[in-house]
């Protein structure tokens, strides 16, 4: 068996797996179908589900692929999602519609299924750029999350002051 017998087995024995079945199936609703943007809406719990959207392609780029720079690449671009969708008065929401992290992510995937050297040289370059980006994204979703209960706080306190 030659090696590009091996890479089309094992790209099929990916494709076929259920793990990569259920990326597809998330891309194709959280994306294509507008889901993302739509569960934004539910303030906090909407971007926490869109989040666990996430967790498949982050075990099949982690435990499937077995690659530390997609994986990291696949976290950022999942987290730089959730931030964009905490940003108040239905912008992140908007901002969600055009984002598309899934079919990002998938697209990330399929280059490394398919052994694109293109795609996996520039997820290998963003390697340690996705490794600080993660770190300032989990401060600023922290800080985002502060802001947001904060003036909640201020609006129900403001409320409560009227009546």
């Amino acid at each position: 068996m030659d090696k590009d017998e091996k890479r089309q087995l094992q790209r099929k024995r990916l494709m076929d797996s259920k793990a990569y079945q259920t990326m597809q199936g998330l891309t194709r609703y959280m994306d294509r179908y507008y889901l993302d943007a739509l569960i934004g809406v539910i303030p906090g719990w909407g971007d926490a589900i869109a989040l666990l959207s996430a967790v498949p392609f982050v075990y099949f780029s982690a435990r499937v692929i077995k690659s530390v720079p997609l994986t990291l690449a696949i976290l950022n671009n999942a987290l730089r999602d959730v931030l964009m969708g905490l940003i108040p008065f239905f912008v992140g929401d908007i901002i969600d519609i055009f984002h598309r992290a899934n079919i990002q992510n998938m697209q990330m995937i399929q280059g490394f299924v398919d052994g694109d050297e293109v795609m996996i040289k520039q997820v290998n370059q963003r390697a340690w750029q996705s490794a600080i980006a993660l770190v300032v994204l989990l401060l600023l979703i922290a800080l985002m999350i502060w802001a947001l209960i904060s003036f909640g706080s201020y609006l129900y306190l403001l409320v409560a002051s009227i009546f």
